[in-house]
């Protein structure tokens, strides 16, 4: 019961140097491989990101992984993501890796289809247009479902103003 609670002074200090090591190993990868190590551009990264936490913590808390075997298990991880991010150049690994954008909202049309595919509710949508701050259907000029997750609301308040075409590309609409 008393090790549910307390620990050795050893077990700490083997826990406060694997923090160390594994800080400084982050900060060194992070800046090997950039930040997009812990971006949440699409879903793979997102995952990635959770990944090196899970890491972070089995090696600090987990007396069954070594220091050297969570060094080893970030690197790979950060190397895999190095690896995918610059692979995503091409189109094949991109259709693979990445899902694409999806179209829930056009204009101050509801895409209700693409609304279920997505697994959004008209709950959700209408709260991500209030956060948009969006007081009219008619200022909507498009609601994207991003490849993280994230909802994007498009609006704008001169009903004179267009969407770039450029700004949905890639953008599936059905």
């Amino acid at each position: 019961m008393k090790e549910w609670i307390l620990s050795s002074t050893d077990i700490i200090g083997y826990i406060i140097l694997s923090a160390i090591g594994i800080y400084v190993a982050v900060i060194l990868f992070t800046r090997i491989f950039g930040k997009r190590s812990f971006s949440k551009m699409s879903s793979f990264d997102f995952a990635v990101t959770i990944a090196i936490g899970s890491i972070i913590a089995s090696t600090l808390l987990s007396s069954s992984v070594s220091l050297l075997e969570g060094l080893v298990g970030l690197a790979t991880v950060y190397l895999l993501q190095g690896l995918v991010a610059f692979l995503r150049r091409y189109k094949l690994v991109r259709e693979i890796v990445d899902n694409p954008p999806l179209l829930i909202m056009e204009g101050k049309e509801i895409l209700w289809e693409n609304l279920e595919k997505a697994n959004v509710t008209e709950d959700d949508l209408k709260a991500k247009l209030r956060e948009a701050n969006v007081i009219e259907l008619t200022e909507v000029l498009a609601v994207v479902f991003e490849a993280t997750g994230d909802i994007a609301v498009l609006h704008a308040i001169d009903s004179d103003k267009t969407l770039e075409p450029w700004l949905l590309e890639g953008v599936a609409r059905n």
